[in-house]
């Protein structure tokens, strides 16, 4: 059965305490969910805001391939009547083929917020949708706080149904608004429901008990049609019922239609462009779209995926565009490693015993603070060395950061480094914008000389984590690093007491990884040279 998506992202998502979205950066979304296929697009409130005003507006003049645009709105203000009220013209403005506007359903709401005769409120229900409908408008009622209202007054909640479908409304949504609706309750209401409507439902939940996407699936199959909700579950308070989430449970468990199958495999890459977008990091938690959605940590678990990967994937990933990771930690078991090398193209021969000593390295240093499962590159650094032996491409002999501050207000810092390339010796200098940024260019200008492939390589991130709180500034940190050679982007990590020394740890391991994976020989008179 096909079940229609109605994508509220560009409206109740940026409700989210964290989204916003300019009318160029709506214009983006709505196009990139209309190649995914969504029914409808709820745009905005043009009523509210000039920005949505000017949305619907850009939008009129571009061609929408597959999903429907609509106008979100409040029925009638009571003091007007619906042809001369300002809301309801601005939705007609909008141009929309639909026009999605709510209702009070809950009389606690009609007495306490409208402070309306209840009787009143379904005649402003009938005579706002039945103005819309005369305009040609498609035309979807939002049942506002149903589920609450049909709790505490179900004759009322019903009447107020009634109404729309006097009026003429197409489609009728249920909506949780205030999430906190169990889905029990969620069923047993839509049954009752179905006994005296005459038109298709629809589910909007809030994720309040964090039972949103489980509200709507319950919702559908106790019959709904259409599903409310938002790409990554952006919403207010703790938003709404996420697609990512509803779209593939219902392909790929229920068998009813959503997108359909081919376009399935293009969500995990709308989910994150529309992060991209609010600016915001991409959760990896997110099920089905999210980098940890497959990602197999435990060293039995990874040696059961390597036999067949049903034993830890309720899915394949790539069904929904999505990859399988598997990390590397003081979890890990030769499984992981074993997986790493074949990844990262590693070949490892007839030493694949070896890798018993990059396990027993990784558990001891993640005992000591570092993590790796961020830090993919230094565990290829440990694992070739392992495996292959050490390979000095240089030693550090010393090096030296000087931070200093004038009477001007400028901050500026300066690296020496003094290493040990094969049989020589160099000893450099450099500046940067900071202690970190100094000696990186030090390290990299002490290299340039030897080793060409370093030209190319820039820091592009630098992260840093206080591991011992209690011991303020004498706290050990973490310094993830990383590196891009304009192709690729690696990240390693040191550990100390010490910032600066923490990311020498990690500058030099990113050095080394690029030098192993372009197999640039170790100089004459440097340890594990031909």
């Amino acid at each position: 059965m096909k079940i229609q998506m109605y994508d509220t992202t560009l409206r109740d998502g940026t409700q989210s305490e964290s989204v916003a979205f300019s009318v160029h950066d709506k214009l983006r979304v709505a196009r990139k969910l209309d190649e995914l296929g969504i029914d409808y697009i709820e745009g905005g409130w043009p009523g509210s805001n000039d920005k949505d005003a000017e949305f619907f507006r850009r939008a009129a003049a571009l061609p929408w391939h597959h999903a429907r645009l609509a106008a979100f709105g409040s029925t009638a203000h009571p003091n007007y009547r619906p042809e001369d009220d300002p809301n309801l013209l601005a939705l007609l403005d909008a141009s929309t083929p639909v026009v999605t506007i709510f209702g009070k359903s809950w009389d606690f709401h009609v007495t306490n917020a409208l402070k309306i005769p209840l009787s009143r409120n379904c005649e402003i229900i009938r005579a706002s949708v039945a103005f819309l409908k005369t305009a040609g408008r498609e035309v979807i009622y939002d049942a506002e706080h149903f589920f609450d209202g049909f709790a505490a007054n179900p004759e009322y909640a019903l009447a107020t149904l009634r109404a729309a479908e006097e009026g003429g409304a197409d489609m009728l949504v249920l909506c949780d608004t205030n999430g906190g609706s169990l889905t029990r309750h969620i069923e047993e209401s839509i049954r009752q429901v179905q006994a005296h409507a005459g038109l298709p439902l629809g589910i909007h939940a809030h994720n309040d008990s964090e039972l949103a996407v489980a509200n709507s699936l319950a919702a559908v199959a106790c019959g709904a049609v259409q599903v409310q909700g938002t790409i990554n579950g952006y919403g207010e308070r703790c938003g709404n019922a996420n697609l990512c989430s509803v779209i593939p449970n219902l392909e790929l468990k229920t068998g009813h239609t959503t997108i359909g199958r081919d376009r399935l495999q293009m969500i995990s890459a709308v989910s994150k462009f529309i992060s991209q977008v609010a600016n915001l990091p991409h959760r990896k938690e997110l099920p089905y779209v999210g980098a940890s959605a497959f990602a197999h940590k435990g060293g039995i678990h990874v040696s059961a995926v390597l036999k067949d990967t049903s034993t830890y994937e309720h899915i394949t990933p790539e069904t929904v565009g999505n990859s399988r990771r598997v990390l590397v930690s003081e979890l890990s078991g030769r499984s992981n490693l074993l997986y790493k090398a074949r990844e990262m193209g590693l070949d490892l021969g007839e030493h694949q015993d070896k890798l018993k000593v990059a396990l027993s390295r990784i558990k001891k240093l993640e005992s000591e603070g570092y993590e790796f499962e961020a830090a993919e590159a230094s565990v290829r650094v440990l694992m070739e060395t392992a495996v292959h032996g050490e390979r000095e491409f240089f030693t550090i002999d010393n090096f030296r950061v000087v931070t200093d501050m004038h009477a001007t207000g400028e901050v500026t810092s300066e690296a020496t480094v003094k290493i040990h390339v094969g049989n020589r010796v160099v000893h450099t200098a450099a500046e940067g914008v900071g202690p970190v940024h100094a000696l990186d260019r030090a390290l990299h200008k002490a290299l340039f000389e030897d080793f060409e492939p370093l030209r190319a390589v820039e820091l592009t991130d630098y992260k840093v984590r206080v591991l011992e709180e209690t011991h303020g500034t004498a706290a050990k940190v973490r310094v993830h690093i990383q590196q891009s050679d304009g192709v690729e982007y690696w990240t390693t990590v040191g550990v100390s007491e010490n910032i600066l020394e923490a990311s020498y740890q990690a500058l030099a391991d990113g050095v080394r990884y690029k030098l192993l994976k372009e197999r640039v020989p170790v100089p004459a008179g440097g340890r594990g040279a031909e």
